[in-house]
């Protein structure tokens, strides 16, 4: 399953890679726009269809599918902002080649049962305006009816913004060749509805070209690390969480449940001294190791079998957990830094990325995120070009969560991941991810890996409880997940 993600910049090197290649770009214009009527003829009965042509490619696309929608027997029109006369290149060549009805936007009246936008790419830089704005604004009243071309209209494909906030929301988008971001990034995904990826005849080899470094988040970029017949626990791994005070538990052993559910072959518990009674008293296969400071947890932490830490969740935002932090990132283990583990630093983010080293993997919400790295996410252009730029500062993998979770390695790979439902917003869900995590890289997965494979089965997980999810159901779905991806 091919899972790379393309820049707007990088979707016109493939076209100039196929154009070298003896394809021409006439030809792959008809080929998007012949794929465009494909989906809508899979999907509805011949009806009454308005296509809404631009001045450009996107443009061209739409008369070519008017053409072949018309073929099939629904009842076509096109409507333009311009006048055809004003159309250049490709485009201009495709609106000669259809000879049914042409309208000006502002002079129709009629209704169709079907919208296809093809007004404007991906490659848009500016608000929508006019009769494009008006027709956007009016979008979502028929948003199931609304096919785009490549990307809604208004919608960035780089970010997967709009420029003020004004695009049109389709319920199908037919797009060529690869996604963009905009395809999986908030608030473009959602004004996507279903994506679908068109094979317009670029050749696959144009990736080796382009060396694109974003990918959809998809288990083909990554290997879970299925236990080997000839081993034994030990070769699986020791996943140690650190757990915080008595009356705050709970989240560190969501954690560990997470953590050998994924494969852990060993999993334990570190634990202050009034918590060790708590936390002994609700676990059986995980095992509780006393600590009493940062010095006795980096004691502990010189055992090299102790190959992989959690600390965060719980932890509360005194000194110690700062300290805590510091000894886990001065030891050889794998560390994954979750919640009080990075929010305890936001007063001198510096400290943090003084210690931070690879393996090592921070899980920051949004809020987590602004106060590592405060003024990131606003200042960039995009959330993954701010997930980028905080692993590149971090040096190391940083997971950044939201609907649209982001995974970004310091030499500049990405990923995004699109399988998170609704559900997995509730209490201690990230705590399991942490786990998660943590367990996988106590496997031997590289940070990346782990943090990828683990935020796409969280998802995965959720996905099969279904509603009425709360953390602990999480750990549980993992059997029939992975079950299902071995099949």
């Amino acid at each position: 399953m091919t899972s790379e993600i393309l820049t707007v910049a990088e979707c016109y090197a493939a076209d100039r890679y196929a154009e070298s290649h003896g394809i021409a770009t006439l030809d792959l214009m008809e080929q998007a726009g012949r794929a465009v009527a494909d989906e809508i003829a899979r999907r509805w009965p011949p009806c009454p269809v308005a296509v809404f042509c631009g001045p450009g490619n996107n443009g061209g696309d739409g008369f070519v599918a008017a053409r072949h929608l018309s073929a099939r027997g629904f009842d076509v029109w096109v409507e333009t902002l311009g006048d055809i006369a004003d159309l250049k290149g490709d485009a201009a060549a495709m609106a000669k080649r259809w000879t049914g009805e042409t309208l000006r936007i502002a002079e129709s009246n009629r209704m169709a049962d079907l919208y296809v936008d093809a007004l404007f790419g991906a490659g848009l830089s500016r608000p929508l305006d006019g009769e494009a704005r008006r027709l956007a604004l009016a979008s979502p009243k028929y948003r199931d009816k609304v096919i785009a071309v490549d990307v809604p209209s208004g919608i960035a494909g780089d970010s997967g913004k709009s420029l003020d906030g004004v695009a049109f929301e389709a319920g199908l988008t037919v797009t060529f060749f690869r996604k963009k971001p905009a395809h999986l990034l908030f608030p473009g995904r959602a004004a996507c509805g279903g994506v679908v990826v068109a094979d317009i005849g670029i050749p696959d080899a144009a990736l080796d070209t382009i060396k694109p470094k974003t990918f959809e988040n998809l288990p083909g970029l990554w290997t879970y690390p299925w236990p080997k017949a000839d081993g034994h626990k030990y070769a699986r791994g020791h996943t140690i969480v650190v757990s915080g005070p008595a009356h705050a538990t709970g989240a560190a052993r969501l954690a560990a449940r997470g953590a050998l559910r994924i494969g852990s072959g060993l999993v334990s518990v570190a634990s202050p001294p009034d918590a060790v009674t708590v936390n002994a008293a609700a676990l059986t296969a995980i095992m509780v190791k006393p600590f009493s400071s940062a010095g006795s947890l980096a004691e502990m932490l010189k055992d090299k079998r102790l190959n992989a830490v959690v600390i965060g969740p719980g932890c509360g935002l005194g000194p110690a957990t700062k300290e805590l932090a510091a000894a886990v990132l001065r030891s050889s283990a794998a560390a994954v830094l979750d919640a009080d583990a990075l929010s305890v630093f936001r007063d001198e983010p510096k400290v943090l990325f003084a210690l931070l080293r690879e393996p090592a993997v921070l899980t920051p919400h949004d809020g987590e995120f602004e106060r590592i790295f405060p003024g990131l996410l606003a200042s960039s252009a995009s959330k993954l070009q701010a997930a980028r730029a905080a692993a590149a500062q971090a040096k190391c993998t940083v997971l950044l969560k939201g609907a649209d979770t982001i995974v970004a390695a310091a030499d500049g790979r990405a990923s995004i991941n699109s399988n998170a439902p609704p559900a997995l917003a509730t209490a201690g869900s990230g705590d399991v991810l942490a786990g998660f995590i943590g367990g996988l890289m106590a496997q031997g997965l590289d940070s990346f890996d782990a943090a990828c494979a683990g935020v796409w089965l969280h998802g995965e997980c959720a996905n099969v409880f279904g509603p009425g999810l709360i953390a602990e159901d999480l750990p549980e779905q993992l059997p029939q997940v992975l079950r299902a991806e071995n099949d």
